[in-house]
């Protein structure tokens, strides 16, 4: 950690370069002695970042970034927001596996006390400087292995959470037996220390697959932020013995999270009707149908269904507590009287449940991408292949 980037001139002239790419501050020479050009465009990048990902870090004056992976890697901070919502008030904290301290930030709002492992000790350096900065000075930052910590010491915490690394010798991993560390190898431990365990996956994790690893689970979190699925959260309770629910979450960047919750025996136990498209159109929010949240939806929010396997739902009025986008439905076209259509559009194009991908249906009937106007190809109750010609409803 160079303490020179932390100069009010340094950090001056990060500020007045926002515009700059790093890459090509990389290139120029660095006006300060102390301070080299790859390091100004470490933390130019960093900065960058922060603004739409981490605000109240770009907001601080002083923050210092750390490298590009670990910034890909932190938590952004409206989920680790979120996430500081599932622990107790003045509960005791363990973040294994800290990194740059975004989500030991927000845990440690609610919490007593966290304690923030980390094994980079630059990294660790850094994450005690912003937290300081920052005000969290009842967290505690340990430059080591978070989990020989945590087997070393005699304390035991009401919390432990744990976001194994998904990047393993420069490959991407998902399944959590391939992340480092093994989640699986070391519940034991994690059980003995703590009372309830939070593990973070990556979106694209295969949940029934991980559920039928993981013991004494509670509850499953799938985070969205603008109809992008960002993280899967897996609750584990030492004494827990019941249902796994699940929590579709809808985090809006500045407002508050639209969520449904449900148990598989409420998805398996509704009977959906199902109907050709009426005048609006429902598309569920990521979240939802990462969670397997199918015919629930239906029964929730009264809608009918297209197709057992076409995950979109149709009513003939506007349901305004529905997660997700709603379309109004300008007209319905087989797919058949579609192919005849020789005048060019311009559209969203979208699929359901269809045969042709988005790409190969723009580039087959020389659909130009984009305007306001949306295509749904999908199947409909009686397996038909309709077209739906759509407008978002704001």
């Amino acid at each position: 950690m160079n303490k020179a980037i932390l100069d009010k001139e340094v950090q001056h002239y990060l500020r007045a370069h926002l515009a700059t790419s790093p890459a090509d501050l990389a290139l120029r020479k660095s006006p300060f002695p102390m301070v080299n050009a790859p390091e100004l465009a470490s933390q130019l990048d960093g900065l960058k970042r922060s603004q739409k990902k981490l605000p109240l870090w770009f907001d601080t004056p002083g923050i210092y970034f750390p490298s590009l992976l670990a910034m890909e890697q932190a938590s952004s901070e409206r989920t680790a927001q979120y996430k500081s919502t599932l622990i107790a008030k003045e509960s005791t904290l363990i973040d294994l596996t800290a990194g740059f301290g975004v989500d030991s930030y927000y845990f440690s709002k609610r919490a007593k006390k966290v304690v923030h492992c980390e094994q980079n000790s630059e990294l660790a350096q850094i994450a005690a400087y912003n937290h300081h900065l920052l005000g969290a000075d009842h967290i505690e930052v340990i430059n080591g292995d978070g989990l020989a910590y945590l087997a070393a010491s005699a304390q035991k915490f009401d919390v432990a959470y744990i976001d194994p690394s998904r990047r393993v010798k420069q490959q991407k991993v998902f399944r959590l037996q391939d992340c480092e560390p093994d989640i699986l190898l070391h519940l034991p431990l994690l059980l003995s220390k703590a009372e309830q365990i939070i593990i973070k996956a990556a979106p694209l994790l295969d949940i029934k697959g991980a559920l039928a690893l993981l013991p004494l689970v509670s509850d499953v979190y799938i985070l969205s932020i603008q109809n992008e699925c960002k993280e899967i959260l897996f609750v584990l309770n030492a004494t827990f013995q019941g249902m796994v629910h699940f929590h579709g979450i809808a985090l809006e960047p500045n407002g508050v999270a639209a969520s449904i919750t449900f148990t598989t025996a409420q998805e398996q136990a509704c009977t959906p009707s199902y109907h050709r498209p009426q005048q609006y159109l429902y598309e569920p929010d990521a979240a939802l149908l990462k969670a397997g949240c199918f015919k629930f939806i239906a029964c929730h929010y009264a809608l009918a269904k297209l197709h057992p396997h076409t995950h979109l739902y149709t009513a003939d009025y506007v349901n305004e507590s529905f997660i997700g986008r709603c379309f109004e439905i300008t007209k319905v076209q087989s797919y058949a009287d579609f192919k005849k259509h020789k005048t060019p559009l311009q559209a969203n194009v979208a699929t359901r449940n269809f045969p042709l991908k988005p790409d190969q249906l723009k580039k087959k009937h020389k659909i130009k991408d984009g305007g306001t106007d949306y295509l749904f190809f999908c199947t409909a109750p009686n397996t038909e292949l309709l077209v739906l010609f759509c407008q978002k409803i704001k």
